[in-house]
This record gives structure tokens, C-alpha cells and sequence, in this order.
């Protein structure tokens, strides 16, 4: 609060015009040499220097007289003096700032998404509400020309924002699903001390977890898919709070492929046995596998899709051929053919 210099001048003229100076303006000497102590009508050296001592002390007496003259004027405005706040406070609690001296003044609070004027009284505590300190960062307050600086820090844990990827993974893979999780409080601030996360992968009962440590509010971790195939849960907690993502795991490449041929009306037939991975979990429907002849005459392809579990194709008729059976990187067995 700004005042009129003519007031903060006011005390140093009332002490100078109250003051009695002229008791101490000079020290005469005496009438007579015999009187003083002189010779030839020169005062004594030893009185001439008590009376400098002692006009040097009148001027210390005006001084210190004139200063604390001043101070206690001084007293009789308000000023709210250094601000006590804290280092640091919780988002959601609310702080109290003391003051003193009297009369009103204007308090100005800056943070993240955060502007307040208020007017207030000196003397009495200054009231931020849990509403003003809502979000973490860093604050200033000035108040009568006096600033401050704090930290709001992040409540407690809260919730969980999770992403889990992909949505769809080949079982019994090694780091495959990869999962984020981002740590809030109650006030959507990120909780930037660090948090142990547990993520828990489980599907049909087999369960693969691990725990992660935040750094500033996020924990990330990589985890394997089961053996067994179906809708995984995939969750991510942190102190009260968790969150469930469904990760579907299939079926990966086959593990070996068998077939069998047979002789029918238009060739050669051939048929798969149920074809899985190799955790044992069957392929998906509609994988494909290629079945191929090779005979004197050439070479004869025939893609088939997996239908309920197995594939199988018709071959044109040969007297000797070999036939053999692939889906992707997976070869399968071959079948020497020689008709009768």
C-alpha cells in the first residue's frame, strides 16, 4: 500500500520543530582568562575539547532522539511486514497467512489457472480457501507491497488414466502388450512423487503381473501374452484406484502342420489335422495354408483357409507327385504320391 510522502514526512518535521535544539547549539566560553583558565585571553586547550565532546554528544542525543521520534510515528500506519507462508502445501487444503499492523490492503494470489484480487485486513489471517489451491504449481502472493512464493503439490492418488496396446496379440509372445498408466488426484493434477503401479495380466485363470515404479506421474512397463488364448484383463492400480483394459490374445503361427491325401473322383484330396499353436491353442479360422504338387508335368498350388479348426484342398490327379503344406513360416510334412 503506497502512501502520501507528505505523511511519511510529517514525523521528521514534528521532531525537528519539537526538539530542543537550541540547548545544545553552541558552548560559550567563559568572560575571563582567569575565569577559563586562559592566557593572554585564549580559552584552555582541555575546555575547549570537553566543550566539542560534549556538542558532539547533543548532536548523537538529536539524532537517536529524532530517529525514535520517527519510528514510533511510523508505528501508528499499518504495514503488513514479511509474509509468512510455507514452503510447500497439499492441493485441496486451505492456508492461512498471518499479518500485522492495521488498516486494509489488497491481496493478489498468481498460479496455475489462477488470479485473485481480495481486499483484506491487517492484523488479522489471511484465508486461502481448499478451492483457491486447487492446482499444483507454483503460486505468488503479494500483499502491501510484501511478496511470497509456494508450491501447491498434488493430493493424495486418485485415479488412473491407462492405454493398453495393441488391442489384439498372438499368445505366449514375449513383450507384446505394452501398457501406460498416468496417475492423477482428486484434482486431475499428476501426482509427480513416485507411486508403485502393479499391472496383472490374466486370462482364463493364468495371471503374468508387474509392478513399476511412476516417474512424474506416469509408469509404463511391457509384459508377455499368456499361453492361453481369449479376452485378457489387463489392469493397471495404484493406491485406491485402478482401471481394467481387455487385450483379446489369439492363437499364434502354428506350431507344425500334418496332412493326410486320399484319391476321390477329381484328384487328389488333401485334409489337415486340427492345426494349433504351439501352447496348443488352435488356429483361427480363416489362416491360411497352401497346399503344393510337384510332378513331372509342374507345379500345382492351392490356397485353403482353416474352416472349424482344419484346411483342406483338392489337387488335380497324378501318377507321382510330392505334396507338401505351409501356412506362413510353418512347413509341414510331405507325402510322397504314387497312384496305382
Amino acid at each position: 500500500m503506497i502512501r502520501d510522502s507528505i505523511q511519511v514526512e510529517q514525523p521528521f518535521r514534528a521532531a525537528r520543530d519539537t526538539f530542543p535544539i537550541g540547548l545544545f547549539a553552541r558552548v560559550r566560553p567563559a568572560a575571563s582568562a582567569a575565569q577559563t583558565g586562559s592566557c593572554h585571553g585564549r580559552p584552555d586547550a582541555s575546555l575547549k575539547a570537553r566543550s566539542t565532546k560534549v556538542a558532539t554528544m547533543a548532536k548523537i542525543a538529536l539524532y537517536c532522539g529524532t530517529f525514535l521520534f520517527v519510528v514510533c510515528c511510523l508505528g501508528l500506519y499499518g504495514f503488513a511486514g514479511e509474509l509468512n507462508v510455507p514452503a510447500a502445501v497439499t492441493a485441496g487444503n486451505s492456508l492461512s497467512i498471518p499479518t500485522s499492523g492495521s488498516g486494509e490492503a489488497t491481496l493478489y494470489l498468481v498460479g496455475p489457472g489462477t488470479a485473485i484480487k481480495r481486499k483484506v485486513e491487517l492484523g488479522a489471517n489471511v484465508e486461502l480457501s481448499a478451492n483457491d489451491l486447487e492446482n499444483a504449481g507454483r503460486y505468488v502472493v503479494v500483499l502491501d507491497g510484501e511478496s511470497a512464493t509456494f508450491f501447491v503439490t498434488a493430493a493424495p492418488v486418485h485415479s488412473i488414466a491407462f492405454l493398453a496396446r495393441p488391442s489384439r496379440v498372438p499368445a505366449d509372445t514375449p513383450n507384446v502388450i505394452a501398457g501406460t498408466a498416468f496417475i492423477f488426484d482428486r484434482y486431475q493434477n499428476l501426482v509427480l512423487e513416485p507411486q508403485p503401479v502393479r499391472f496383472a495380466l490374466t486370462v482364463d485363470g493364468q495371471t503374468v503381473t508387474r509392478v513399476e515404479t511412476s516417474r512424474y506421474g506416469i509408469a509404463y512397463t511391457k509384459l508377455n501374452s499368456t499361453r492361453k488364448e481369449g479376452a485378457a484383463q489387463f489392469v493397471a492400480a495404484a493406491g485406491p484406484a485402478s482401471v481394467r483394459r481387455v487385450v483379446q490374445e489369439v492363437a499364434s503361427d502354428p506350431c507344425s502342420l500334418r496332412m493326410t491325401a486320399q484319391r476321390d473322383q477329381y484328384g487328389i484330396l488333401v485334409r489337415t489335422d486340427p492345426i494349433r499353436d504351439c501352447a496348443g491353442n488352435p488356429v483361427p479360422d480363416g489362416t491360411i495354408v497352401t497346399f503344393t504338387s510337384t510332378d513331372a508335368e509342374g507345379k500345382s498350388t492351392v490356397d485353403a483357409r482353416i474352416k472349424r479348426g482344419v484346411a483342406e484342398a483338392q489337387l488335380p490327379p497324378s501318377k507321382d507327385a510330392t505334396i507338401s503344406v505351409a501356412s506362413g513360416v510353418v512347413v509341414g510334412n510331405e507325402i510322397k504320391w504314387r497312384s496305382e
